[in-house]
């Protein structure tokens, strides 16, 4: 005879990890990032300049400080679940909107709201995930959780490839992201299970006031950097390749690379991180990824962009994760506040490294000058955080 199924069971960590790097692909992956591949067709088809293009990247990442802030402060304990469902259905009707609602004004409105929801995806699917395997004793499968980053990359890439091949524009690109959007959230839905509780269990405990240590600031301050200094190529990588001339399938084989190094960087990492310590992980990542981004505009048109996107890739998303993990710590028993407000600190950076790259691009033709202001930021974040190491040994 058959076992009844207990609904009251605890989620298996596995199936939730899985969840989170389908959330993760959803928002982070192609909700954010599926901007870079697109974003050479749309400067060619509308006319946009790089201070342009760098605008509205940096409205999306406005839109995720805002979103950070708002996790940080707002409500949501023990809903995470359905704020991340409600986040990844916003994130696949922006991806439509992009299409649809075209200009330079309604561009800006509609990737400040997508920046919003993939925060919100970003601090509450993390909380979520990060809980259930902690409870289970299986931490390792953080992995697979911001495995999730690449993932949706990837797909981003094998996306713009693929509407590049059937001659279709930059509209199709947002269409098929919308739909690969809605699919993730479907997956999410069914993957990360809600958590039935009995009259009896413990309820949700609100978290207590955040205390900002030497440790906690110095991280905070090197994550800033670090959103500063990697975003520069991760918005610009592709059209760097466009202004070379390197064609659009080499501009998707950029990306692609890009994707693929960062699937698996953060388990790659953690043999790293198990030998030093999670601050000594993020700062030697940093210095790995101020070569790659030096390199992409240094190496020549065809080895740079590829070398630097596979160093790009290989480190921000576990930069990223061992950044947060070491917040956390440092954050004592305010763990998804502490997640909320280094993801603000990310955000500001994030703000400001396109701003002054578009900028930077417009006036002296190329994203040289930009690139090595990137590396020059991403070296102070490696140094500010091997100073939050050595202070109590995160």
């Amino acid at each position: 005879m058959p076992h009844a199924i207990d609904r009251n069971a605890a989620p298996s960590p596995v199936t939730t990890a899985l969840g989170g790097l389908a959330g993760m692909a959803t928002a982070m992956g192609v909700g954010r990032f599926v901007y870079t591949p697109v974003l050479p067709s749309m400067m060619d088809a509308l006319s946009l300049t790089a201070s342009q293009a760098g605008l509205i990247a940096s409205s999306n990442y406005l839109g995720y400080l805002v979103g950070a802030l708002l996790a940080a402060i707002g409500g949501g304990t023990g809903r995470e679940r359905a704020v991340v469902l409600l986040a990844l259905a916003a994130s696949a009707l922006l991806c439509l909107a992009m299409a649809l609602v075209p200009g330079f004004a309604a561009f800006m409105v509609i990737r400040f709201l997508a920046g919003v929801a993939s925060a919100y995806v970003m601090v509450y699917l993390s909380t979520l995930v990060f809980a259930r395997i902690a409870e289970a004793g299986r931490p390792g499968l953080a992995a697979v959780h911001f495995g999730g980053v690449g993932t949706g990359i990837a797909a981003s890439a094998l996306l713009t490839g693929a509407v590049h091949l059937a001659e279709l524009g930059w509209r199709e690109s947002w269409l098929a992201a919308a739909a690969i959007s809605l699919a993730g959230l479907v997956a999410v839905a069914l993957l990360v299970r809600p958590v039935h509780r009995s009259a009896g269990s413990p309820q949700p405990v609100t978290e207590p006031a955040i205390v900002w240590t030497r440790p906690l600031v110095l991280i905070a301050l090197a994550y800033g950097l670090f959103g500063a200094g990697y975003i520069v190529t991760a918005t610009f990588l592709v059209a760097i390749v466009r202004t070379a001339h390197g064609g659009a399938l080499f501009e998707s084989a950029v990306w692609l690379v890009t994707g693929l190094a960062a699937a698996p960087s953060v388990w790659l990492w953690g043999f790293v991180q198990r030998r030093t310590s999670l601050a000594r992980t993020f700062a030697i990542g940093c210095l790995v990824e101020a070569v790659g981004v030096s390199t992409s505009v240094a190496a020549g048109a065809s080895a740079g962009p590829l070398i630097g996107g596979t160093l790009l890739g290989g480190t921000f998303v576990a930069i990223t994760a061992f950044g947060l993990q070491a917040g956390r710590l440092a954050a004592g028993r305010s763990p998804r506040k502490a997640l909320a407000l280094l993801t603000a600190a990310f955000g500001t950076g994030q703000i400001i490294g396109p701003l002054l790259a578009g900028y930077a691009a417009d006036l002296t033709g190329d994203f040289t000058l930009a690139s090595a202001g990137a590396a020059l930021v991403l070296v102070l974040a490696a140094l500010i955080a091997n100073s939050a190491g050595r202070i109590n040994g995160y």
